[in-house]
């Protein structure tokens, strides 16, 4: 009725065609080759010859065919056609082996071929995660030519197949062949290939099928129309091929117009109301045909009666196909007829196909129609919900929702915000994954000489995150971030630092500092009170003084090692801390020089004797802290320290610290300071034995000793940390070592000053 409606349309049209009335012939194939190839035969040859390369019709040469609905004949007419180079334009069949251009050059169609529609089912297969499914499709070759197809896009997006389950005519071999299904875990099957109707007994068997399977069916099993009450638990939920509705303006009005006591001479309507009201025709033998098929005659038939029961879906896109393959010749007509170059030793079949492909005009509803370069007509595919329900006892209708997935909604749009629409078998979304789903922090991990879609998850690395559940990989965070605890989103690293606020152990530090420096300045104070008495005047009061003053210069240092480090804290921490110790290990060194000269000087007519004196011991002191001071400043002037963020060290932190800028110019300092110890303790060790009051060569050597030791263990403890630990490992040493220099040889003095003020005069000393 489409068609006859497009034929009317196109000859009541002035500006399509003018002067020029489209007619036709109207064949059913019945779904045979043989009838199909008859019927294309006859109306090439003329209605009453069934000659092959015959022409002697009576009426105009054909412009073209339309038709059929499926694949088997339309493949034999196109086949057919091809070799007399006549265009056909199919409304229904979606079969990609008729998109070869090179093998059907004349071939077009107003659908799209199979292969976009399992473009969309690849979308709603990623949509939901859905990656290993199993597929059925048919022996023939359009199955094989779908399946190899599909195949080559699901691999190509990580989806799986679990089985293949090929169908044949054979009811037998079907049944041994299904028997994977019930062993199968997928909850999806994908169906391709062209459908009988044989194959829908086999499916009634499957139990799998009816209570858990969903299926995706292709177009040429779109099984709406079939009214087996058993396809209801077969089909219920499935997912099919919907196209757009489309409206033809003012095919209801002819519909509603159409029955028999205006047009008698239309045999189509006559079987139509044959078949749907039951009318009697004139023709006996056809009322007795029906008659015997279950249909009775209607004796209260007007041939009045309203076809509109029947045409309830004004909208249905086939309509508009069919509609839209006589248009298209139709344009093709009007622009041969039109055109300047057009050559009429070509024929009409020829001209038709040079100027069917170039057709391009705007449809009913505001719509461009023309023909892509697989001689396609290009439109939307959608999936539809199929669902059966049962508005009476007895009876059970369908509801097809309708739902577009895009390429941009894959990977942005839940799929719960879809499922909510979507009526699934058990009331859940279908499970079509090998395993369950990776949570978020983790990623997929191959599986040793199992499919590529079952893996494991393998929690991420240290560094690095997953925000999606099902992640195939693992994202590192930036320098300045780390992931939190489920590894699920990046959040800043904490910066380490001895801090002030936060760190228990620089409050310890500060307090040590401070207790040491008021100690100190205590005990200098002491020694400038009692700067005249004996003890406080031997070997050397002023080396003593400066001595002291560099000890707490040295605890006083620490507080450059406390707090967030900057440039400037860097150079003054270390160079302070490497002068002020130098100059306290010069002083040292001092005082065991002049105990070694003054001892050598008591002979009579000695040498040394010319060196006694304080002019020496603050030359010692003066000469060897310069070299230091030296040092320093070239260091200073080459690589200084200098702030640095450390990323690697300790996982989510960023430790905050002083890189030293030259290693040679730190080490040389160390090492220095370290050589002037070491001699100072040996020159010590050598004279503790000699008598004397006063003698503080005992004193020294213990204080050497525990300085000496207390940098040797520093250095493997300093080389095994790192940030703040390291801080407290070099503030420590040097908390310990300035203690012992001032314990070992201060406070044997104090003592003497303070509790035995007696022995602290002159009388005593040349006592002993």
């Amino acid at each position: 009725m489409a068609f006859f409606f497009a034929i009317d349309d196109i000859n009541k049209d002035p500006h399509l065609l003018p002067n020029i009335t489209l007619g036709y012939h109207l064949f059913d194939t019945c779904g045979y080759n043989l009838k199909a190839i008859d019927s294309t035969i006859m109306i090439l040859a003329g209605h009453k010859r069934k000659a092959p390369n015959y022409f002697g019709m009576e009426s105009p040469e054909v412009a073209g065919f339309v038709g059929d609905t499926i694949f088997p004949t339309t493949l034999a007419v196109a086949e057919l056609l091809n070799v007399y180079q006549h265009t056909q334009i199919s409304h229904r069949v979606t079969d990609p082996l008729l998109s070869d251009r090179e093998k059907f050059p004349n071939f077009y169609r107003t659908v799209q071929t199979s292969l976009v529609w399992y473009e969309v089912v690849i979308r709603l297969l990623r949509l939901f995660g859905w990656n290993w499914v199993g597929i059925i499709t048919t022996s023939d070759g359009t199955g094989e030519t779908e399946l190899r197809e599909l195949r080559k896009e699901m691999t190509r997006h990580g989806i799986c197949i679990e089985f293949v389950t090929y169908l044949t005519n054979n009811v037998d071999i079907n049944r041994q062949r299904t028997m994977v299904i019930g062993k199968s875990t997928t909850d999806v099957i994908v169906v391709c290939g062209r459908f009988l109707f044989e194959y829908i007994y086999f499916c009634k068997e499957l139990k799998a099928l009816k209570e858990n399977i969903t299926l995706i069916l292709n177009d040429s099993w779109n099984v709406i129309g079939y009214s087996d009450l058993s396809l209801r638990e077969l089909f219920n939920c499935s997912i099919i091929p919907a196209y757009p509705a489309r409206y033809i303006p003012g095919l209801d009005v002819y519909m509603d117009n159409a029955c028999p006591s205006k047009r008698p001479a239309d045999p189509l309507l006559e079987d139509i109301w044959l078949r749907k009201f039951h009318c009697s025709t004139s023709n006996q033998r056809k009322n007795d045909l029906f008659q015997i098929l279950g249909f009775p005659h209607n004796v209260t038939c007007t041939r009045t009666e309203s076809i509109a029961y029947h045409f309830t879906d004004k909208h249905n896109a086939k309509f508009y196909f069919i509609y839209t393959a006589v248009y298209m010749l139709a344009h093709a007509l009007n622009n041969m007829k039109l055109s300047k170059n057009k050559s009429k030793k070509y024929g009409l079949r020829k001209n038709v196909r040079r100027y069917i492909r170039t057709v391009h005009y705007t449809g009913p509803t505001g719509e461009q129609v023309f023909f892509n370069k697989r001689g396609e007509l290009p439109s939307v595919i959608y999936f539809a919900n199929l669902v059966y329900y049962d508005p009476t006892p007895g009876e059970f209708k369908v509801s097809a929702k309708c739902f577009e997935i895009s390429n941009n909604l894959v990977g942005k749009r839940k799929p719960e915000e879809l499922s909510v629409n979507i009526q699934w078998k058990r009331g859940k979304v279908p499970q079509a994954q090998c395993n369950e789903a990776c949570p978020m922090g983790y990623r997929k991990g191959p599986i040793e000489g199992i499919h590529a879609c079952c893996y494991r998850c393998v929690p991420c690395s240290d560094g690095e995150i997953s925000n999606i559940a099902d992640s195939d990989l693992c994202h590192k965070c930036p320098d300045d971030q780390w992931p939190d605890k489920r590894k699920v989103k990046c959040i800043p690293k904490t910066y380490d630092y001895l801090s002030f606020e936060m760190d228990t152990l620089s409050k310890v530090f500060y307090v040590i500092s401070i207790l040491c420096s008021a100690v100190t300045l205590y005990i200098l104070a002491l020694f400038i009170l009692f700067r005249d008495t004996p003890i406080v005047k031997a070997n050397n009061r002023t080396v003593s003084f400066i001595l002291l003053t560099s000890i707490l210069l040295s605890f006083l240092c620490v507080f450059f090692f406390l707090g967030r480090p900057v440039d400037i804290t860097c150079m003054l921490r270390q160079v302070s801390f490497g002068v002020f110790f130098s100059i306290a290990v010069s002083c040292v060194l001092s005082k065991t020089i002049t105990v070694c000269i003054a001892f050598k000087a008591a002979k009579p007519g000695s040498y040394w004797r010319k060196w006694v004196g304080g002019n020496f011991s603050n030359s010692v002191v003066i000469i060897c802290s310069s070299v230091q001071v030296m040092i320093c400043v070239i260091w200073l002037s080459v690589s200084p320290p200098y702030q640095e963020y450390d990323m690697d060290s300790y996982p989510g932190k960023i430790l905050i610290q002083c890189n030293e800028g030259s290693v040679i110019g730190f080490y040389s300092m160390l090492g220095y300071m370290g050589f002037m110890a070491a001699v100072s303790f040996v020159l010590a060790f050598m004279v503790r034995t000699l008598p004397d009051s006063f003698n503080e060569a005992k004193y020294i050597t213990f204080s050497m000793l525990v300085f000496c030791s207390v940098w040797i263990a520093m250095i493997p403890a300093y080389l095994s940390t790192r940030g703040k630990y390291m801080v407290a490992v070099e503030m420590f040493t040097i908390l310990a070592s300035s203690s012992g220099l001032l314990g070992c040889i201060f406070f044997p003095k104090c003592y003497i000053i303070i509790v035995k003020p007696e022995r602290n005069c002159k009388k005593h000393l040349m006592e002993k």
